[in-house]
């Protein structure tokens, strides 16, 4: 909206951490740091970018194709963050929860179909197995958007699952688990507000 394409740079990070108070963030774990552009990088921007982040202790990997592995992120986000954040569990709950896992396999079905439609193809089944091994591999784990409800702060749920729905929009793709869960966390949000008045 507001820069010529070839300016922005997009990506994911497997690095994770928590805001402990204004100016200090724990880290919380390391992975790789992936960056690309939606256009050919035709000034070599990317290489200087990654010697920067390189330099402060990330592991940067440029990908010509980012929007793929972005969606792939995605699906883990979109499905766990969105579910464990309105019942307010624990990540390992969803696969072991018949209930729980129908709306997660619904979320990732819809987002599946939106990726398909960008032209981005992805297997659905290999992905709803990801999921369901990242939810049994972490019993224990807190994703960001329920821990941003349990402490009454304002989610990501426009930019994660809401993402979603606006990219749906545009390809006209019908994605009513997905609206059913933006709108959710967000009476959620506003529910923690109004209990405070």
């Amino acid at each position: 909206e507001f820069v010529p394409e070839e300016r922005v740079i997009i990506g994911t990070t497997e690095d994770n951490g928590a805001v402990l108070a204004p100016g200090h963030v724990r880290r919380g774990g390391v992975g790789n740091t992936n960056v690309g552009m939606l256009t050919e990088d035709r000034e070599g921007f990317l290489p200087r970018l990654k010697e920067a982040f390189d330099s402060c202790g990330f592991h940067v990997k440029i990908h010509e194709n980012i929007q793929y592995l972005i969606w792939d992120k995605l699906f883990t986000n979109v499905s766990l963050s969105a579910v464990t954040g309105i019942l307010q569990v624990d990540m390992g709950f969803i696969a072991g929860n018949e209930y729980a896992w129908n709306l997660t396999k619904a979320l990732i079905h819809e987002a599946t179909a939106v990726a398909g439609s960008l032209g981005l193809s992805f297997d659905e089944e290999t992905v709803t197995e990801r999921v369901r091994q990242t939810s049994i591999g972490n019993p224990t784990g807190c994703t960001s958007i329920r821990a941003d409800l349990r402490d009454g702060r304002r989610t990501e749920v426009n930019t994660i699952s809401g993402a979603v729905v606006t990219a749906a929009k545009r390809c006209g793709v019908p994605v009513p688990s997905h609206e059913f869960v933006v709108n959710m966390v967000h009476a959620m949000e506003m529910k923690r507000q109004d209990s405070s008045i």
